[in-house]
């Protein structure tokens, strides 16, 4: 049969092949009009029409039997010959076209001419536009069925039966040897292995995948899309744009699958291949696993940049296009192998319904992270350290607030940028999901100081000096549970830590101060009184601070020691500083601006200073002040009763913002000075005494 194939030479003129003709007639009709009649260009027009509305069945079964038989004897694709026979001779050493020896095996020179197609001019000889447009039409027609790849059929046919049986749809063979790829023979694995590297370079090889992806590639990726040869742009601005509203599930699934395969083998990363192959042989060899050269130059860049190196190991080329490959990583939790790995029975318990896309699965697993399983509860953990050390690893954070970004950001450096949108969280212009998604944030971080690098930087020497019990009781991997910023909390009201961590505490404890769910303690003890007697208050859409107020309004009437610990905590708190009492703070803003303004704020200063215009008579304050005084007064005074002073500052801060203050300070005065009138009369008949006994 094939030769008479050969003899007849079909593909010199379908019209030769009478089945195929009648069969495909009125595809020529329609999709190859434009051609004249007898052209060997009708079978490269029916070929991209494969697959397609306007292919018909029969035509499409008489079209891939002669496609069988061509793709296995070049000389019968007259097109090719005529166009690559100058470019087979000078740069394949041959001049019989598809030469068969011991040293030139069937098939050898067109592998040779795709290999010249896809060299850079730096790499040498190239093929000449006719000869490499004829390869790269080839390479299109040949990756849309495993059957017109003679190499890939004839070293895989094993693996083919026993992986893909079942895969019977147009494409899904190749897709299928991809998936399995760690699990094929070796010979089948290689031409697989090449085959995906070749992808990588040019997608536009994957016919089916570009049909499926011509609208997006249209309005997005049509500037890249023109180009002769690819080098990886076009995957690369497919990927950026997947979850365009113009994205259809097709081109996203195909998308998704190329990016899955990519995980397997650097290699098939062009651009990261080309990039950073240097690197990978110097720092990372025999690493061969993409995810895993990610983790081990990442590591080096970071551990250089941490012990300020003045020369990066790892070249600027390729610190590029790492920052390019671990942001895509973010966006879909299999595109993270370990992490999926360790997650995959909690996705199935608690997120099987939702989308991998935009990592709506890790954001499901960080919202249940309390109910996950220890190794992925671990893992959730790790990642949520390395997104807040590098906001722009949060994928959600940064899509969710792309816009808030370019407003307050635009210059932010990307370590920052969490900083930068906590700064602006409250401004009127902030986007109500860009501040619900900062909020989650900070309550995260709130939950453990490794969470939180700005805090964990500044109380370097606080934390191991005051919280040392609470350091040694915990483990890696686990939260602290706010643990360690509540014992700073603390000793921020003792007025005792360093000027650098008491900022970032200040900060922690007013923004809290506004929102119950930033103290991971007063949530934790507190559940049962906040849902029995702030109810109302905690359903509110924006929190200012209510709950809070509500709590030390209801004192009396909460029975739990712990949450009456946490409430007496925020009532010693806000002695130290107004500031962390928002409405005690927004009632006496004018009265502080009036008689406190030249007093800075912090340890308790002006709330002595309102303290002071309350007893004086001859100030008025704002009703509202002075009513929100008197209850904090009364609030105070039951707080001294049941947890009396800890220590000489606390119960120095007592008497100063006690209403009895002047009295309380007169009887000390008066004390001190009886005692001194006592020591000096005792002291001068002391002397006296001396002085008889040394007369006798």
């Amino acid at each position: 049969l094939q030769t008479l194939i050969q003899e007849t030479d079909p593909g010199a003129d379908y019209r030769i092949d009478r089945a195929l003709n009648e069969a495909c007639e009125s595809v020529i009709q329609t999709a190859c009009k434009h051609i004249r009649s007898g052209d060997p260009m009708i079978l490269s027009c029916l070929m991209e029409h494969l697959y397609t509305e306007k292919m018909v069945e029969d035509c499409e079964h008489r079209l891939l039997e002669l496609q069988y038989f061509i793709s296995r004897d070049w000389k019968l694709d007259t097109v090719l010959y005529r166009k690559c026979q100058g470019d087979a001779s000078r740069l394949c050493h041959t001049h019989g076209w598809n030469e068969t020896s011991e040293l030139m095996p069937p098939g050898a020179v067109f592998s040779c001419l795709y290999r010249h197609a896809y060299r850079t001019e730096e790499q040498g000889r190239r093929l000449s536009r006719e000869c490499r447009a004829e390869v790269q039409r080839i390479l299109h027609q040949r990756a849309m069925d495993v059957k017109l790849d003679p190499a890939l059929q004839d070293k895989c046919m094993i693996d083919l039966g026993k992986w893909c049986s079942e895969k019977t749809e147009t494409g899904q063979e190749l897709e299928c040897l991809q998936d399995h790829l760690d699990d094929l023979v070796a010979d089948c694995r290689d031409i697989v292995g090449n085959l995906t590297e070749l992808e990588s370079e040019d997608i536009q090889i994957e016919a089916l995948l570009m049909r499926a992806c011509e609208p997006i590639i249209q309005t997005f990726c049509h500037e890249v899309a023109d180009n002769q040869i690819d080098s990886g742009d076009l995957m690369e601005c497919l990927i950026q744009n997947k979850h365009q509203k113009e994205m259809n599930e097709k081109c996203a699934i195909g998308v998704t699958h190329f990016q899955l395969v990519q995980m397997k083998d650097f290699r098939f990363s062009y651009k990261f291949k080309m990039a950073c192959k240097e690197d990978v042989l110097k720092l990372c060899p025999n690493i061969k696993k993409k995810v895993d050269v990610v983790i081990c130059l990442s590591t080096t860049v970071r551990n250089d940049t941490l012990q300020d190196a003045k020369e990066h190991r790892v070249s600027l080329k390729c610190r590029k296009q790492l920052r390019v490959e671990e942001l895509e990583m973010t966006e879909d939790i299999r595109l993270e192998p370990e992490l999926y790995e360790a997650c995959k029975s909690d996705i199935k318990n608690y997120c099987q319904n939702v989308p991998y896309g935009n990592a709506q699965i890790i954001e499901c697993l960080k919202e249940i992270k309390k109910q996950l399983s220890t190794r992925c509860h671990q893992k959730v953990f790790k990642l949520q350290e390395t997104e807040m050390m590098d906001p722009e690893l949060d994928y959600t954070l940064m899509r969710v607030c792309k816009q808030m970004i370019k407003r307050f950001c635009p210059e932010a450096d990307s370590k920052n940028m969490l900083q930068c949108l906590k700064q602006n969280k409250n401004s009127e212009v902030m986007d109500p999901k860009c501040k619900q998604m900062i909020t989650k944030r900070q309550i995260t971080q709130n939950t453990d100081y490794r969470l939180n690098p700005v805090l964990r930087k500044a109380c370097k020497a606080d934390i191991p000096k005051f919280c040392q019990n609470i350091l040694n009781r915990a483990k890696d991997d686990t939260e602290l549970e706010g643990q360690v910023i509540s014992c700073l909390k603390l000793k921020y009201a003792d007025q005792r830590l360093s000027p650098d961590c008491e900022d970032q505490i200040r900060v922690i404890i007013q923004e809290s101060a506004l929102d119950y769910r930033l103290d991971p303690q007063l949530q934790m003890h507190c559940s049962d009184e906040i849902s029995n007697l702030c109810a109302e208050e905690a359903a509110a859409q924006e929190q200012t601070g209510q709950v809070e107020e509500c709590l030390k309004v209801n004192l009396l009437k909460i029975k739990t020691e712990m949450c009456k610990k946490e409430v007496l905590n925020m009532l010693k708190e806000s002695k130290a500083d107004i500031f962390v009492d928002p409405v005690l703070h927004t009632a006496c803003a004018l009265d502080i601006k009036h008689h406190c303004a030249a007093i800075p704020p912090g340890r308790g200063r002006q709330m002595s200073c309102l303290m002071e215009a309350l007893e004086d008579k001859r100030v008025r304050l704002q009703p509202e002040c002075k009513k929100r005084l008197n209850d904090r007064i009364e609030m105070w005074s039951y707080a001294a009763k049941v947890a009396p002073a800890e220590g000489f500052s606390d119960l120095a801060m007592q008497v100063m913002t006690s209403p009895s203050k002047n009295y309380i300070l007169s009887v000390i005065t008066v004390g001190i000075c009886v005692l001194f009138l006592i020591g000096l009369m005792c002291g001068r008949i002391t002397k006296r005494v001396t002085r008889e006994l040394k007369d006798r």
